[in-house]
């Protein structure tokens, strides 16, 4: 973990706002603007939305999702799906996605989306890639990187098309592969081929697993080659502190420690999908002192109505979290990036290393300044 002997003042959540922050675990679906939902509605004649003005259909939406258990958080998601069937839809969100992520500090982000639940009325899987992408563009002189993660769904067979499609557009944003979905009853070694395809052609792979799932998800995903975990927490199961001694780690925890592969925790959506019961009792700081590879997302930001500063104030007030809990959970991200080399490297140095090289100015600076770079 990294170690300051600055004498910085405590992360306030403006100064976390300001901070670079790095994001690898965000789903495009989760993240609609309550407006553009209603506006997008419209135009395609939906009349299913639960509300009608912007502010009550997010508490309606953000309601739903908190039910304790993943499907019925995953279940929020049927407004977003019947709106975002169109070429025009998936870009303007895509777009108003790097706006958001920029606004909020986020220096790179790797947004994911499931193309195959975009094609039902008529758009293929590659058009869907191609719409979101054309979205993402819009990155460009906004001071963030962002890159875009094809997700595949457990519970379907088109995990080796969606594996397929992204990597034609590898050369073009495209950097990942993702597998979710409910956990129970649907393993990811059902797609090791997709998994294995992603893998021989370059692409990152990342799983969700040990979520609603217990050890023998995470051990599964590994098995079939996962570089990431989305989410992890049930992790907690395989280590035992010590009082007066080192953590001890149990077989699935070294193995994900020797191996370096990265845990996307993403705290306040564990808790509505149930995996977690309170940020108080988020085993996120654990995990982080075992010696295993931690980042903090948002998961889905309107959905669980979060943003990534507001995930890390949250552990900050919930979890007595410091700077060098946030610069360490940072390095990891942008460490365990899926981009080329060189970007990750670029902002590395050109944003993270001199923002808290520069850490006691940074908390003392006017509010106003720069955000997500030196100050």
């Amino acid at each position: 973990m990294a170690t300051h002997m600055t004498k910085a003042a405590p992360p306030t959540p403006e100064t976390l706002r300001r901070a670079p922050k790095v994001l690898l675990h965000d789903h495009l679906d989760g993240g609609i603007r309550p407006e553009t939902l209603l506006e997008l509605a419209r135009d395609v004649g939906y009349e299913g939305l639960p509300a009608s003005e912007p502010v009550a259909l997010e508490k309606v939406i953000q309601s739903e999702a908190n039910q304790s258990n993943l499907p019925g958080y995953l279940a929020a998601f049927r407004y977003s799906m019947h709106v975002l069937q169109t070429e025009n839809a998936l870009t303007r969100v895509a777009t108003e996605c790097v706006a958001d992520l920029a606004a909020d500090g986020v220096v790179y982000a790797e947004v994911r989306f499931a193309p195959e639940i975009h094609t039902q009325r008529g758009l293929t899987i590659d058009k869907a890639i191609s719409a979101v992408v054309d979205g993402l563009r819009d990155s460009i002189g906004q001071g963030i990187e962002v890159r875009l993660i094809c997700t595949a769904l457990r519970h379907k067979n088109e995990s080796l098309k969606v594996a397929e499609a992204a990597v034609r557009y590898r050369d073009r944003w495209v950097v990942g592969l993702d597998l979710a979905g409910p956990e129970a009853g649907y393993p990811a070694d059902d797609h090791t081929e997709a998994v294995t395809y992603a893998h021989r052609h370059g692409l990152g792979v990342t799983i969700h697993a040990g979520e609603a799932a217990g050890l023998p998800s995470i051990t599964t995903a590994l098995d079939i080659g996962a570089m990431r975990i989305g989410h992890g927490v049930r992790l907690v199961e395989d280590i035992q502190p010590l009082d007066g001694l080192p953590i001890r780690l149990g077989h699935v925890a070294s193995r994900m420690a020797e191996t370096g592969v990265t845990l996307e925790i993403c705290p306040t959506s564990n808790i509505h999908t149930g995996a977690v019961e309170s940020i108080g009792l988020h085993p996120v700081t654990t995990l982080l002192n075992a010696g295993l590879k931690v980042t903090v997302n948002t998961d889905n930001r309107r959905v669980s109505a979060v943003t990534t500063t507001s995930e890390l104030s949250t552990l900050v007030t919930g979890q007595e979290w410091g700077w060098d809990e946030i610069e360490t959970v940072t390095l990891n991200a942008i460490d365990a990036a899926f981009c080329d080399t060189e970007l990750r490297q670029n902002i590395r140095r050109q944003y993270i290393e001199p923002w808290y090289h520069a850490l006691p100015l940074a908390t003392q600076a006017n509010a106003d300044g720069p955000i997500g770079r030196q100050p």
